[in-house]
């Protein structure tokens, strides 16, 4: 058998173009089973004892077996988790994905290069490891092994190499059309809660007015009669019902978003005196909020989506910082090439946004941890800035409180 192998006749070339033809049919369906059959098709082919398509995963730095043979040896390899080859440990397998060059060895058991586990629990003589790339990168090995020693000849690595590269190109087809999936089912989802959220923002927001009339009532007669400790339930009851009215507001603004029904109404608006409106109904005690920068900057603004803006990234702050430390409102003209920008930034001093978070801060219904909100305050701010013509940023480090900057172009005369 040994020598057969040496050399490869015709009808071995034609079996392996039989197999490529084979390969070319399979129509996976995800990653997983598309991998199994490939090396199902290749082990029928080279009569090897073991395929494994390895792909590299990240979270584990370790190649796993995505598909394996099903054969003796592949079991056993399963048995033993040799089907899964952490990086740091090292073996051929792992060189070829790291350096990218093809391995063929005839004599695997007299290699010092090898792992162990292979050599001894599997008993592996014969081995080739050939680089599957994905998109011009690596990705993993398709890795051929057998039990006999000099099984394989360079016909044997050549057409595996050929199906190395349908590999990759199919991994990546399986890949883009499992993303474009879940983005469906995923766009699916957000659609319908979104429709929901806006039906129950509306029936909610029917409730509101008799309740802030019943509150008003409540009001006037405690402060007719001084019940002092009354005034004080029913202040804070409305200072609840305003919060629950700007997340109503909120969830029908989103609404309002994505049927692009969102509009501006603009005139002429003292950013400064806004701002101070804001920081005076919102400094509590323990939770002041103190203004500082220009005197007067005018703008041509939406007053009603600039206040929802400045509120909600004020309450943001609010909700992060310690008791006793205020938050800050910065308010700053400043000269580019493209024109003269307000610069409108609120700082707290809380615990700073996780790094993970960052990439999707502004996304509708992000949330970090420990966050009790639905996520759409940040989401929002970021729309009233972009339908002004500008922008909304952040910087924040670990423990040093966060920094959002409201960026808005001036109409200068």
């Amino acid at each position: 058998m040994d020598s057969e192998k040496k050399e490869s006749t015709p009808e071995q070339r034609d079996r392996m173009l039989q197999a490529l033809e084979e390969l070319l049919e399979i129509t996976p369906t995800d990653v997983e089973s598309a991998m199994n059959q490939v090396a199902q098709c290749v082990i029928e082919l080279t009569s090897a004892d073991k395929v494994d398509v390895f792909l590299f995963e990240p979270s584990t730095t370790s190649l796993v077996a995505v598909g394996t043979s099903d054969s003796p040896l592949g079991r056993k390899q399963k048995a033993l988790g040799l089907d899964r080859l952490p990086l740091a440990n090292g073996g051929r397998t792992v060189e070829v994905f790291q350096t990218g060059k093809t391995w063929h060895h005839p004599r695997q058991d007299e290699d010092p290069g090898e792992l162990v586990g292979l050599k001894q629990a599997l008993g592996i003589r014969s081995h080739i490891g050939v680089l599957i790339e994905v998109g011009d990168k690596p990705r993993g090995v398709l890795d051929v092994q057998s039990r006999t020693p000099d099984f394989f000849n360079a016909d044997d690595v050549r057409f595996l190499e050929t199906a190395a590269r349908w590999v990759g190109v199919v991994t990546h087809r399986v890949e883009l059309s499992e993303a474009l999936t879940k983005a469906a089912l995923e766009q699916g989802r957000r659609a319908a809660a979104e429709e929901l959220i806006t039906i129950l923002a509306h029936d909610m927001g029917n409730h509101l007015t008799p309740m802030r009339i019943r509150l008003e009532l409540i009001h006037r007669r405690a402060a007719r009669e001084k019940a002092v400790p009354y005034l004080r339930d029913v202040e804070a009851a409305e200072q609840s019902l305003k919060a629950l009215s700007r997340l109503i507001s909120d969830l029908m603004d989103v609404g309002r978003l994505e049927q692009g029904l969102f509009t501006l109404n603009q005139y002429p608006v003292d950013l400064v005196a806004l701002s101070e409106e804001v920081a005076k109904v919102a400094s509590t005690p323990g939770k002041e909020v103190q203004l500082t920068g220009m005197q007067e900057l005018v703008a041509q603004a939406d007053p009603a989506r600039l206040r929802q803006a400045l509120e909600n990234l004020v309450a943001n702050a609010q909700k992060y910082s310690p008791a006793g430390l205020p938050v800050s409102i910065d308010i700053n003209r400043q000269q580019r090439e493209n024109g003269a920008w307000a610069l409108v930034s609120v700082k707290d001093q809380g615990p700073g946004i996780a790094p993970e978070v960052m990439p999707r801060l502004f996304e509708r219904f992000a949330k970090g941890p420990g966050s009790t909100g639905l996520g759409l305050g940040l989401y929002l701010v970021r729309s009233i800035a972009e339908a002004h013509g500008g922008t909304l940023t952040v910087q924040s480090e670990l423990g040093k409180g966060a920094l959002f900057v409201l960026e808005l172009p001036l109409v200068e005369e």
